[in-house]
């Protein structure tokens, strides 16, 4: 077996066993049978639901990346805003601010990180330090210019649904149809990055639970994921410590959330996520890799 075939046979199996690089991470979307990958949170703000304020400096920033690498994350996510419910916008510059410096020094793991950010001038500025995927949770409704960014810099792009702003997304979500809805956006926000020249290769899209959804809508967006998956865009899940598990589960403090969290995780690796996107990256590590192995298993 030449090393290109023991390192595919890796990738199919236990596909964290070697450092995620952005080189890998195209090639990972160019496959047909893509395994579920895990995104690790990096959130570098103060005010963010779950762990706003733990890595606020930049030495905690990279140590907690350097310790969700070793855990088995194959992307890492940065984030210098927070867009929990209710959360207030912060400016661009603040952003960078935050951002920058923590990605320059993540570049040397060299694996691959996506900046988290809707707006153009974050997302520059994050490549230009060495990320190499934006995920913008307003699927380029906010910052329009973010759309030539990413056609331009030929990088993959995560499109999240979000009904209404952060500030005011909770307020009354409502939908006649949540799962037809949600995919409709997607596939149309799709299609105006494609006619904007960005390869349909490269996005990601994600239904966005929590994000202007009521528990019942989340419940319904994860029954029906394979309708996101059938669009043959690779499908990113983010469900961790979320509002309703916890009003689900009676549990109003996130930190304990995990057990739900590796439920849903459970059902989104079974289900045909692409990405699932966590706080705690060896649990759902472990439950991701056992989905990955009875479904290898299967075939």
């Amino acid at each position: 077996m030449s090393n290109d075939e023991c390192r595919e046979r890796t990738f199919d199996i236990r596909h964290s066993t070697f450092l995620m690089t952005p080189a890998d991470f195209i090639h990972w979307l160019s496959r047909p049978n893509r395994p579920t990958l895990i995104m690790g949170v990096l959130n570098v703000t103060p005010d963010s639901f779950s762990d706003g304020g733990q890595h606020s400096t930049v030495e905690a920033a990279v140590e907690h990346a350097k310790r969700m690498v070793n855990e088995g994350a194959d992307l890492i996510d940065i984030g210098g805003e927070s867009t929990r419910p209710g959360a207030d916008r912060v400016p661009a510059a603040k952003q960078v601010g935050r951002i920058v410096p923590v990605i320059r020094r993540l570049v040397r793991l060299d694996v691959a990180i996506s900046i988290d950010t809707t707006q153009a001038p974050v997302a520059a500025a994050a490549l230009d330090a060495g990320a190499s995927i934006v995920n913008d949770i307003s699927a380029g409704r906010e910052d329009p210019s973010i759309v030539g960014l990413v056609a331009e810099r030929n990088c993959p792009v995560i499109l999240m649904h979000m009904q209404g702003a952060p500030a005011t997304m909770q307020a009354n979500p409502t939908y006649a149809d949540v799962v037809s809805e949600v995919r409709d956006h997607l596939v149309g926000r799709a299609n105006a990055f494609v006619s904007a020249g960005v390869d349909g290769k490269r996005i990601i899209i994600d239904p966005g639970i929590g994000f202007g959804k009521t528990v019942e809508h989340n419940l319904k967006l994860l029954e029906h994921l394979d309708t996101f998956v059938e669009t043959g865009h690779p499908v990113l899940v983010g469900t961790s410590r979320k509002g309703f598990i916890g009003k689900i589960l009676d549990l109003p403090e996130a930190s304990d959330r995990l057990y739900g969290t590796g439920a849903t995780v459970a059902w989104a690796a079974s289900n045909g996520a692409g990405i699932v996107r966590v706080h705690d990256v060896k649990p759902m590590k472990q439950i991701v890799t056992m989905i990955q192995s009875i479904l290898q298993a299967g075939r």
